[in-house]
């Protein structure tokens, strides 16, 4: 996802999960407050609020309800508020920010379809990796291909000391320097 969704504290820590999506128009946040009771413990919630952060779609009790029905996290293209509270229960939240200003609870939109969030394209089950460098959503067709290829790299990397990698890093960069020079 796009930079703008960040961790809304330092040392937030890595989640990973089956996403539930959520859209909310401008304004309303209305099918949050649903999705904390109709989520399965360990999703992750994507909201799509259409790019607005004129208005919370969820606080510090939404938050609260959300860890004790065992909801992993919060990934919201949009904003949040009772940021202190949020912090103290160290439940994570990725958002574009902080406001005081909760929306209303009007529009009924259908759970769990496709969302549009950071600039990505999420279906319910796609599965959600998000820490402080970031945020990354894997395809539910694609998760057995990229956990084989990331433990193969995770593998790979630990082979390898740093002085190795120093030589064939060094020896890699000089090539491209003599092929491009």
């Amino acid at each position: 996802m796009d930079v703008g969704i960040r961790p809304l504290w330092p040392a937030m820590h890595r989640v990973a999960g089956p996403a539930f999506t959520v859209r909310c128009p401008p304004g309303d946040n209305l099918m949050v407050h649903a999705a904390i009771h109709r989520a399965e413990p360990g999703a992750i919630v994507v909201v799509d609020t259409g790019g607005d952060v004129e208005y919370a779609v969820a606080g510090g009790n939404v938050c609260a309800v959300a860890q004790r029905r065992g909801i992993a996290a919060f990934v919201v293209d949009g904003v949040i508020r009772d940021i202190a509270e949020v912090r103290e229960l160290d439940f994570p939240v990725f958002a574009r920010g902080v406001i005081p200003v909760p929306g209303v609870k009007s529009v009924v939109l259908p759970l769990n379809g496709r969302v549009h969030c950071g600039g990505v394209d999420v279906e319910a089950g796609d599965v959600v990796v998000a820490d402080e460098e970031g945020i990354v959503v894997v395809p539910r067709a694609r998760q057995e291909d990229v956990l084989r290829d990331a433990a193969a790299k995770v593998a790979a990397e630990q082979s390898e000391s740093l002085d190795e990698w120093e030589r064939a890093h060094r020896a890699r960069i000089d090539e491209l320097l003599r092929a491009n020079g």
